[in-house]
């Protein structure tokens, strides 16, 4: 992305010529941010450290297709997903398959398609797991996803270490006799943890590594199998609000590189794996929305904008107890100074649909693009698309200095076409 003194621009493309060719709300993916990403973690980090892209963060075809086309593998949670990432390309041999509440149908899917790993995440599970590859005549490779009994500080949202649906409790699996030979159809093979997201902390990624290896290494010796993968989570954040800093991938990796060496050396076949996916997409993105209206209330400023948190619902401040902004500009005015406060507010019928609370912005006008930036995460998948019928937004994917329309807004037609209208007496005139 790129910044010319009147306007946004991504690989050389204004923004004023993209939203006129493809119409707003929209989401803009820089294909080059990603790129650029991926690549840097690969150069960076151990080069035994595998990474998988979280499709949960984005799903969509094509931005899993251009990081696989650089090195990234799968880490899928539905049925949707794992057809998404066999359309993009990715072998079953890079995918992984996990959630709490894995469907017959999906873990079916996993067994037929041959992947990589199923994370198993609660004992029921793996019973389930047996049974359905005794019916395939197949041995399903399976991940324990452990809950830890420690908890390392430093993340948005924390995910293990604490009473969670995700996981087997560690204190179960150690209490618990050898799985390893229990089961016919099912082979352990390897040990998964996630403890939390949005981490900004070198330090933390760093602990949350070591532990998670050597947590591994106890359960592995434990249930009597052997350790063909470690997935030590991931949870690198990217800044969002005032205050926040980026994580400094030259430091992170020079401080988790040496922990991952000792482990690799010692297990010379476990793959060792990283799940990532607000980090590899975050910053490609920008919801862009066009200005419909302004006017004043109370004294206050506002901006009623063609789309909000129907389709960025990230950016009402999930997970905070106050609200705090993500980074907003004018995009067709990139370079003028903030000069006023304006509330930047959506087309829903609720004072929550509020993207951006007194931002310092320009003076605004009807017909201005407001970008949300560092938007290429969580942004529609995340977000109640269908309230109030909107439906979902178009998404466009700059590449090679070319946009591709890589996902068509829903049209009123796409809305009804599900719908069914039952037979009813005529309404009395």
């Amino acid at each position: 992305m790129s910044v010319e003194p009147t306007e946004f621009r991504v690989q050389g493309l204004g923004i004023t010529d993209l939203a006129a060719e493809f119409g707003t709300p929209l989401y803009l993916y820089d294909g080059e941010a990603l790129r650029s990403r991926i690549t840097a973690l690969r150069e960076l980090l151990h080069p035994r450290l595998e990474i998988f892209y979280s499709l949960k963060s984005n799903p969509n075809v094509s931005v899993c297709a251009l990081l696989h086309a650089h090195g990234a593998r799968a880490e899928v949670s539905s049925m949707a997903e794992l057809l998404t990432a066999r359309k993009a390309g990715v072998q079953p041999r890079d995918i992984m398959f996990l959630g709490p509440g894995k469907s017959r149908a999906e873990l079916t899917e996993c067994l037929t398609q041959g992947i990589y790993a199923i994370i198993c995440e609660s004992l029921p599970e793996l019973d389930l797991i047996e049974e359905l590859a005794a019916e395939l005549g197949v041995v399903a490779p399976v991940a324990l996803r452990v809950n830890p009994s420690f908890a390392v500080k430093g993340s948005g949202l924390t995910m293990g270490g604490k009473p969670r649906q995700f996981g087997i409790d560690e204190a179960q699996l150690l209490a618990a006799g050898p799985l390893g030979k229990e089961f016919e159809h099912v082979r352990l093979m390897g040990v998964q943890a996630y403890m939390g997201t949005r981490i900004l902390s070198e330090d933390a990624i760093v602990e949350n590594t070591r532990r998670i290896l050597e947590l591994a290494g106890r359960i592995a010796d434990h249930h009597a199998f052997g350790l063909e993968m470690v997935d030590v989570g991931g949870g690198l954040g990217v800044s969002y609000f005032e205050g926040e800093r980026d994580l400094d991938l030259g430091v992170l990796a020079g401080a988790v590189n040496p922990v991952l060496d000792a482990f690799a050396r010692s297990h010379p076949q476990t793959r060792l794996i990283m799940e990532l996916g607000r980090y590899l997409v975050a910053e490609s993105g920008t919801y862009v929305t066009r200005v419909r209206y302004t006017k004043t209330s109370l004294g206050e400023n506002f901006a009623v904008a063609d789309g909000g948190t129907n389709h960025h619902m990230a950016a009402v401040g999930i997970g905070s107890f106050v609200k705090r902004n993500f980074p907003i500009r004018v995009l067709n005015r990139y370079a003028e100074p903030a000069t006023e406060t304006w509330n930047i507010t959506g087309p829903l019928c609720t004072p929550n649909d509020t993207l951006g609370k007194k931002v310092s912005l320009p003076p605004l006008r009807e017909g201005d693009l407001i970008g949300v930036e560092r938007s290429g995460a969580y942004g529609p998948t995340a977000s109640p698309v269908n309230f109030l019928s909107h439906g979902y937004p178009a998404e466009v994917l700059v590449n090679d200095g070319r946009a591709h329309l890589v996902r068509s807004a829903d049209s009123a037609e796409d809305l009804l076409a599900k719908q069914h209208l039952i037979d009813l007496p005529q309404a009395a005139s």
